[in-house]
């Protein structure tokens, strides 16, 4: 009889790592693993949500939550229970949920509450920093989760400082815990789509710029966007990093509200006049690829894209003055700047003269997937 796996997506970063366990499912393991996908509609933009699901050719949501703007504590426990309504209905062997988003948590719960074995990838990251909600909900999804996925060292020392350990002294697996590094499952991404990359998509023609000749930035986070002062202080940084290479930068749809809410005409005027700042809509998985690969330099605030710099070997600066991805700044291949103008100026100019040459293996060797599926079908 096949597994039954229910897996929680919400967010990009989601449907993307999801992408390379439900490929591997179809390729290798479709007579072994029933997989059923849940989209909590976290995510609401189209742009932001659907268009992943086309390129990456992920199946479609079996289930699909109402789309919804907010996610108070009270619209969280109603997910919660819709997402428990499936998993009566599904009654599957594991949920896995992803990363640290709300969507992690209300899958993490709701799994919980169920007593159905929990299975978090990319468990064991810390940032440390607890006024960030993912901080709190990567932590408790942690707590809760029987079977945990690391993607490096660092996340199980993490783990175990906070006292969690492999335990499987119960025949019961409920009551089991299982820590595994099975290294990072976006580098799995990375190097299947980095064979058809060129071919799939012809974006920095379209944009006019040439390899290794543009920086690219992505800024969404709350603490940069919800207020005048950093996401000015940011843009400030790139109109004079603009003024020797071009910028390119996707933009988020709260990145943009909050410009328009911030920025008053002056400084919207002189960013319209700045032809070397590339402004664009969301982008497809594809083209954000095809652009961190060809960048030479990425300034991102998305724990994702600073470590997908990370596997195409380019320096980044990462607009946060903590991360949870310690390894990139430990190889001196990241540098935190915060939205501090100068701080961001003073690390694109270093970043620049001494470009890093050493990107070691700290996140696996791209087979994450397999890993994962391996031990799941080895589990009663």
């Amino acid at each position: 009889m096949k597994k039954k796996i229910v897996t929680i997506v919400g967010a990009r970063p989601q449907f993307i790592k999801a992408a390379a366990l439900s490929r591997t499912i179809a390729a290798y393991y479709s007579d072994d693993i029933q997989e059923y996908i849940i989209h909590t509609g976290q995510h609401y933009d189209p742009e932001m949500s659907d268009v992943f699901f086309e390129e990456l050719n992920i199946p479609k949501p079996h289930f699909q939550l109402e789309h919804q703007e907010s996610w108070t504590d009270g619209e969280n426990e109603e997910r919660i229970l819709a997402i428990i309504k499936i998993l009566r209905e599904v009654k599957p062997d594991f949920v896995i949920v992803y990363g640290d988003t709300h969507s992690t948590l209300a899958g993490a719960m709701a799994a919980s509450r169920e007593k159905i074995p929990l299975v978090h990838v990319e468990a064991g990251l810390r940032s440390f920093n607890n006024n960030m909600p993912e901080e709190y909900n990567r932590v408790k999804t942690d707590q809760l989760a029987q079977i945990l996925f690391v993607p490096t060292e660092t996340a199980i020392h993490n783990l175990e400082k906070e006292g969690i350990f492999t335990k499987n002294d119960s025949t019961d697996l409920i009551n089991q815990k299982w820590i595994i590094n099975c290294g990072d499952i976006m580098y799995d991404n990375t190097l299947y789509y980095n064979e058809i990359l060129e071919s799939q998509t012809d974006i920095l023609q379209e944009l006019g710029i040439k390899k290794d000749h543009y920086i690219l930035v992505t800024v969404h986070r709350n603490f940069n966007t919800d207020q005048p002062e950093p996401l000015q202080s940011i843009f400030e940084a790139l109109l004079k990093i603009a003024q020797e290479i071009p910028v390119v930068l996707p933009l988020h749809p709260r990145t943009i509200k909050n410009m328009d809410q911030f920025f008053d005409d002056p400084f919207i005027n002189k960013i319209e006049k700045c032809k070397n700042l590339i402004l664009l809509e969301p982008l497809s998985f594809l083209d954000m690829a095809a652009l961190e690969k060809n960048s030479r330099m990425i300034i991102t605030d998305s724990g994702g894209v600073q470590k997908e710099a990370y596997f195409y070997q380019k320096p980044s600066i990462l607009l946060r003055d903590e991360t949870e991805w310690t390894e990139i700044v430990t190889t001196k291949t990241a540098i935190l700047a915060g939205y501090n103008t100068e701080k961001i100026l003073k690390a694109y100019h270093q970043l620049n003269q001494a470009v890093p040459k050493q990107y070691p293996p700290i996140f696996g060797d791209g087979t994450a997937a397999f890993m994962i599926l391996d031990f799941l079908l080895s589990k009663d």
